[in-house]
């Protein structure tokens, strides 16, 4: 791979990128752009978004580089793949020497419950390299409740497709549908073990739609990020379609592609925010009071929406429990390979007040992410609080 150096004696792009009429070069590099998954897709769009002078990145991911990733992702090597090096890591570093301008923020976790809604919030725009529904649901719900637009790509084999979600125009749950969310209700319940992990093998695809559909990411990102070009109508979104490239016999076509239900839950816009004093490395009383002294009221209650926490199971069978002490998506890595044909029986909080028996563990330790957005229910009303991030460069 060959990589090209930034000169420091010129901005990035000056000398390309500002001949385009539309091209804001100061409102690129000062844009927040966050990618969800690192794979062959998101190495297409990590390395357009820092060609194009993009310097403020957070890159999400859960996985390890193998083998498989090679032919189809250019910032990937042999070595990365030997050494199991985490997906986030390798891009990372892999931008950093393309342009050492760029900071990047790694997440290593699940854009469902790793990621705190304070990251999303501060965001231009997301874009989603994920390969399930089940990933698009989560992004498109974080992205609903902070009001930040996003991009969607999906490829398979020669074909893929690029949608784009805007609160208040366009919504990747609505356009689900009553049969596509049912497919997702066993991932969204926290009932009798729970979550299972999909089973789906991986599709088949090619360095080539990646390319092709991470470039129309980006193109629709850089809409996005400019945005009074594109309410002047200098530029269109995809908002509301959806654009399909058929490699096989080459066509390409767009669609509408728009769903926007009033009564879909899934809209909520967590708003007002309120910063909070509170970080998810302090325990749940510590935390209590602190919101107490904040919001001036001695009746809290912190509403986990995004997972439960369970602090035992218990098998149906022999009545047996289990103690597990972790956040719902960890029950079953917890049970460590029990029967799952077996009847579990999970007991839950969903909620958490004074009379939460563990008052000293923390808020990470229950299943918070760093810079989260807490739902906190008081006798006043409603609040929602941002924690104070314990981030740092």
């Amino acid at each position: 791979m060959v990589i090209q150096q930034h000169n420091n004696s010129q901005l990035w792009g000056d000398d390309v990128y500002t001949k385009l009429s539309w091209f804001r070069r100061e409102r690129v590099s000062s844009a927040h752009v966050m990618v969800v998954g690192c794979g062959a897709l998101g190495n297409e769009v990590l390395k357009n978004l820092v060609l194009f002078g993009v310097e403020h990145l957070v890159v999400v991911d859960f996985d390890h580089v193998e083998a498989s990733n090679l032919t189809r992702s250019i910032l990937f090597s042999q070595k990365d793949a030997e050494s199991g090096r985490t997906k986030v890591e390798t891009v990372a570093e892999r931008l950093r020497e393309i342009n050492p301008a760029v900071e990047i923020r790694t997440i290593y976790g699940d854009i469902a419950y790793d990621v705190g809604l304070g990251v999303l919030r501060r965001m231009d725009v997301v874009i989603g390299c994920v390969d399930s529904r089940w990933g698009r649901y989560c992004i498109n719900r974080l992205c609903m409740r902070a009001g930040v637009p996003w991009v969607d790509g999906g490829i398979e084999g020669l074909d893929g497709t690029v949608r784009v979600f805007e609160s208040g125009r366009n919504c990747y749950a609505c356009n689900l549908g009553t049969e596509g969310l049912k497919e997702l209700s066993h991932r969204m319940t926290c009932a009798g073990i729970v979550r299972r992990n999909e089973t789906a093998g991986r599709a088949a695809t090619t360095p080539v739609i990646a390319s092709i559909i991470g470039a129309v990411e980006v193109q629709e990102a850089m809409k996005l990020i400019h945005k009074e070009e594109l309410e002047q109508g200098h530029l269109t979104s995809l908002c509301g379609k959806v654009f399909h490239y058929e490699g096989e016999h080459m066509t390409t076509r767009i669609a509408s592609f728009e769903a926007y239900d009033e009564g879909c839950p899934e809209h909520q816009r967590w708003e007002p925010t309120r910063q909070s004093a509170v970080s998810n490395r302090q325990t749940v009383e510590e935390a209590l009071a602190i919101f107490e002294k904040e919001l001036g009221t001695d009746k809290v209650t912190l509403l986990l929406r995004s997972d439960c926490f369970v602090d035992y199971v218990e098998y149906g069978t022999t009545g047996e429990k289990k103690r597990v002490m972790c956040p719902g998506r960890m029950v079953a890595d917890k049970l460590g390979g029990k029967d799952e044909t077996e009847k579990i029986y999970q007991h839950e909080y969903n909620s958490v007040d004074k009379s939460f028996p563990y008052m000293d563990m923390t808020l990470h330790q229950i299943g918070l992410p760093d810079n989260d957005v807490l739902h906190v229910r008081t006798g006043n009303g409603d609040y929602y609080l941002e924690l104070r991030s314990e981030f740092s460069d």
